[in-house]
């Protein structure tokens, strides 16, 4: 079967660990060219010694090399607001776009909740890298217990966000809010990220809460842990970090939330569930501390072979 050629738009961080990642393990997405705007970046540097074709001149560069014409996908690891113009140059050349930037143009996706359900779309949003571990699990959540409320807490080492994470903090919480919501199914979702300086750097952790129905404490476990299975087959290093915790919350105290003003439930009775995670990057380019880097990759590999598969192999994703 023949590959699918891709570029990455984005030589810092992301795009880097993104091309590594194609190169090693993928069986259907073949590197094409790799797009950066900093002549001397190291993304650059590695794609030309790889054996990739490179440009330093961003898009433009990109639609003025011969390499374009065979590009099937293209993956933008830029910032929120340069993707909006990346995106029209390439959907006016018919090329199909996965967005690693929070810019939101195209469906929220998250593969194990609906992986599935995009892979027609001409520019699909991987959210974000907290997004891309959290949601998952108020999606699990929400199959057995109808959630009105998602809060997630991702922390990351400070040395695994680069530029392109920093100029994009606003954005990341919004677009996790608010897929939280179309994609994990919560009636209300709130975000948080926090860039941790310790040294040494400690590993992607994120908490998630959900205020949910009551409801078999023993089933939402087992949603749970089938959802971390999912995720693991394409992150191994997803992982839980103790038991899933409960707490009934009763109408003797319940509970305020601000954010639920506007639904008529300001006031909340009923299941809390909390979960700890632990995400340990797979060291491709970033140290292993770098799970935010990993698991945002990961699901744009993933999410890219699938519609690689339908689209451009004649096989069925």
């Amino acid at each position: 079967m023949a590959k699918t050629k891709v570029a990455i738009i984005g030589s810092g961080n992301i795009g880097t660990d993104l091309m590594i990642k194609i190169m090693r393990l993928s069986k259907v997405l073949e590197m094409g060219v790799m797009v950066g705007i900093d002549p001397a970046s190291d993304g650059l540097a590695r794609a030309k010694r790889m054996g990739a074709a490179v440009t330093h001149e961003g898009i433009d560069g990109l639609i003025a090399m011969p390499e374009f014409a065979e590009i099937g996908i293209v993956f933008d690891a830029t910032s929120a607001g340069a993707h909006k113009r990346n995106n029209e140059i390439l959907q006016a050349h018919g090329k199909r776009v996965i967005d690693l930037t929070p810019a939101a143009i195209g469906p929220y996706t998250i593969p194990p909740v609906n992986g599935e359900s995009n892979l027609d779309a001409p520019n699909v949003n991987m959210v974000t890298c907290g997004g891309q571990a959290t949601i998952p699990i108020v999606a699990a959540v929400n199959r057995v217990a109808r959630v009105h409320y998602g809060e997630i807490v991702a922390s990351i080492s400070s040395k695994s966000a680069g530029p392109g994470t920093r100029a994009n903090i606003d954005e990341f919480t919004e677009t996790t809010s608010e897929a939280i919501v179309k994609v994990g199914g919560a009636t209300r979702g709130k975000a948080i990220i926090i860039l941790n300086p310790a040294e040494p750097p400690l590993i992607m952790r994120d908490t998630v809460y959900c205020l949910c129905e009551e409801a078999d404490p023993e089933a939402i476990r087992q949603s749970i842990h089938d959802m971390v299975a999912d995720v693991q087959a394409y992150v191994p290093g997803y992982r839980m970090k103790q038991q899933v915790q409960f707490e009934h919350i009763g109408s003797n105290a319940p509970l305020r939330i601000p954010e639920m003003a506007g639904t008529g439930q300001t006031e909340f009775t009923g299941l809390k569930v909390t979960v700890f995670l632990e995400v340990e990057g797979a060291a491709h380019y970033l140290p292993a501390y770098a799970g935010n880097l990993d698991i945002m990759t990961s699901a744009a590999l993933k999410t890219a072979e699938k519609i690689a598969l339908r689209h451009f192999a004649g096989e069925p994703a």
